[in-house]
């Protein structure tokens, strides 16, 4: 059995990159934080969107952030740190891009950190999936042009995903994958 954490874990979506559109709940648990374990996309640019509307976060903060290809810290090593910061009495936020449970691992941080006996909130975030759309003037679901709609990675083949001409496909992660 492993030993009780006596910090904990908050998992934060922080949304597609605009401090704006960071939930409320969100914000609470960054300024309640010692360490913040950030990714690259969308975590650093509220980070900093924060810091220029004058929001001082006493956390540390501790970059994971991945690029396409290069995983500078694995994600073994990320369960592995948010485990041993909340073992050593910290409150951490992991502040993920979009939604944690969107193509963010969310769900194996979690059971990672519940299985090692830590406790674990999950904060939604507002995924780019239906934000980045909305912001753009496009609705997913329109009467009479598209009744769905169908979020995939750009890793996908995009002739294998299912639905019809009334259906909206929205891909993400696809600029690697792009040609």
């Amino acid at each position: 059995m492993n030993a009780p954490a006596t910090g904990r874990v908050a998992l934060v979506g922080a949304g597609p990159g605009d401090a704006g559109l960071l939930t409320l709940r969100g914000l609470r648990a960054l300024e309640a934080a010692d360490v913040i374990v950030a990714d690259r996309l969308g975590a650093r640019a509220v980070l900093d969107g924060l810091a220029a509307d004058g929001v001082e976060l006493r956390a540390e903060v501790i970059d994971v952030g991945k690029l396409p290809g290069h995983h500078a810290v694995p994600q073994d090593a990320i369960n592995a740190l948010l485990v041993q910061l909340a073992r050593d009495g910290k409150t951490v936020v992991r502040l993920k891009g979009g939604d944690p449970y969107v193509f963010g691992r969310g769900g194996e941080e979690l059971a990672f950190c519940r299985d090692a006996g830590v406790d674990v909130e999950v904060v939604p975030g507002i995924t780019s999936a239906i934000s980045v759309p909305a912001i753009a003037g496009i609705p997913l679901t329109h009467r009479g042009l598209a009744t769905s709609f169908t979020v995939v990675t750009g890793h996908d083949q995009i002739e294998e995903i299912g639905g019809a001409r009334d259906h909206t496909v929205v891909l993400l992660m696809g600029v690697g994958t792009l040609a």
